[in-house]
């Protein structure tokens, strides 16, 4: 690694309390006299997406139909066993026994551009394709929906929805803001639904979900003699969860879903792992206690609300759409960095998030008999308050999707399909500005930007009846 003066860096994402209308305030944990961790509060959507993105950090993509359709419809379709996840309500609609199994494949475009304004000591390097392992990353899910009677149904699912993997060069420019993270949630969804009435079902949903956390930064040595630092942080979590779904069919061919899916709070506590340490910075973060202190970083996935609508107009056309909302003004992020290293104990946190909104519209072709194609487009508003300004935390905000996909029927009991969606960001700049110069300790100057940034996500699916 690259031989840089001295910043501590620990990027982490620390929890918000609103308190009325009052001003946002940041709640800091310390340990033996240090700041040693943040919370952090992820809040509501009307959507889901996280190996993709939306307007945050939730995906709709799973790997099924859906993904064709842009989400459009996505908690009123209803016609496979992956309604088990969007919408347990969904589950008395389906006839017997059925079973989904979906795989995904995604490639980002999120490369970083490094502007005329950043400290030059930070370098050149770019840090090539920041999501994923060179751009790609996999999904899916399985989902199982089993008929206890006509009217009462069981089920159980399992999906990734939440977070991304995160991977920059360990020599690029913003090394001292992160490196590399991950935050993964994959959900354990079992579920049951009830059919009320001829028009009115009602289901809920357990959701234990697995969390995981990992992350790594560069940190600067004022010593020419040695290389950077590093801080390294690692621990998984379980959190836990309830989704509730209403589906009211007015006519034969329409049908309206109603879902919320509540907080998940991952609470997650470990030792920051730190190595590469000249003798001067290790003496003063121990001085102060950050090598032994201990991270504790609560994440609190956001709630969920989410309305769609299907009607079939025709044997050979049918109209979907949704409406959703997320409350991500609870999500806040937070860098705990020390700027100086004669006195290691600076911290700098970031302002909150703002709400967003999603909408979808598309539509279902009757081809033939075996084939039905889909199509959908979606817009999700950005959840980071600065317009096209985003951190290298989160390389991502406003969201375009584009949707097709289309499904055969291979026999009474089985059914495949293919889907693809492309998500357009547009291009988002950074401006990070460092207390110090890079030459005395700073972190540095970041300046460039995520030019065209997109997301391309390929999807296959089965679903049987038995």
């Amino acid at each position: 690694m690259k031989r840089r003066p001295a910043l501590t860096t620990i990027t982490t994402i620390a929890t918000i309390q609103r308190q009325g209308d009052e001003m946002m305030t940041w709640q800091v944990l310390r340990t033996e006299g240090c700041c040693a961790a943040a919370k952090v509060a992820l809040a509501a959507s009307a959507l889901v997406a996280g190996q993709a993105f939306a307007g945050g950090m939730l995906a709709y993509e799973i790997g099924t139909a859906d993904v064709g359709l842009a989400s459009a419809g996505y908690n009123a379709r209803a016609q496979d066993a992956s309604t088990v996840f969007t919408n347990p309500a969904g589950m008395t609609r389906l006839e017997g026994n059925q079973a989904l199994v979906s795989g995904q494949l995604l490639w980002a475009n999120t490369q970083y551009s490094i502007g005329s304004g950043s400290s030059p000591l930070l370098g050149s390097d770019d840090g090539g394709y920041a999501v994923g392992s060179s751009g790609w990353f996999p999904g899916g899910g399985a989902f199982l929906s089993y008929s206890v009677s006509p009217d009462l149904k069981l089920g159980f699912a399992l999906a990734g929805n939440f977070g991304a993997p995160l991977k920059y060069n360990n020599d690029w420019a913003g090394r001292y803001y992160v490196q590399n993270t991950t935050l993964l949630g994959v959900s354990f969804l079992p579920s049951v639904a009830f059919k009320v009435n001829d028009k009115l079902s009602l289901g809920a949903g357990l959701n234990a979900m697995y969390g995981i956390y990992k992350d790594q930064v560069a940190i600067n040595n004022p010593n020419p003699a040695f290389a950077d630092g590093r801080l390294k942080y690692d621990d998984n979590s379980w959190g836990w969860g309830a989704n509730l779904g209403l589906m009211y069919e007015i006519d034969e061919g329409t049908r309206i879903g109603l879902t919320w899916n509540s907080q998940v709070n991952l609470d997650f506590k470990a030792s920051p792992q730190f190595s590469g340490l000249s003798p001067a910075v290790a003496h003063a973060l121990d001085k102060v206690g950050l090598l032994d202190s201990q991270l504790k970083i609560g994440i609190k996935v956001p709630q969920q609300v989410m309305a769609s609508v299907f009607t079939q107009i025709d044997p050979r056309w049918a109209l979907l759409g949704s409406v959703g909302w997320q409350q991500w003004s609870k999500f806040g992020q937070i860098n705990i960095g020390i700027d100086d290293t004669s006195n290691p104990v600076s911290l700098t946190t970031d302002i909150p998030f703002k709400d967003t909104w999603h909408l979808a519209t598309g539509a279902q072709y009757r081809l033939s008999d075996p084939w039905l194609l889909n199509f959908g487009i979606a817009y999700d508003s950005g959840f980071q308050p600065n317009g096209s300004t985003v951190s290298p935390l989160m390389p991502l905000n406003t969201a375009w999707r584009f949707g097709v996909g289309g499904q055969q029927q291979l026999s009474k009991t089985s059914v495949w399909g293919l889907a693809a969606d492309y998500i357009y960001g547009g291009t988002l700049k950074t401006n990070l500005q460092s207390t110090a110069p890079v030459a005395v300790g700073g972190r540095g100057n970041l300046i460039g930007s995520y030019d065209n940034t997109g997301t391309l996500v390929m999807s296959i699916y089965g679903n049987w009846k038995f």
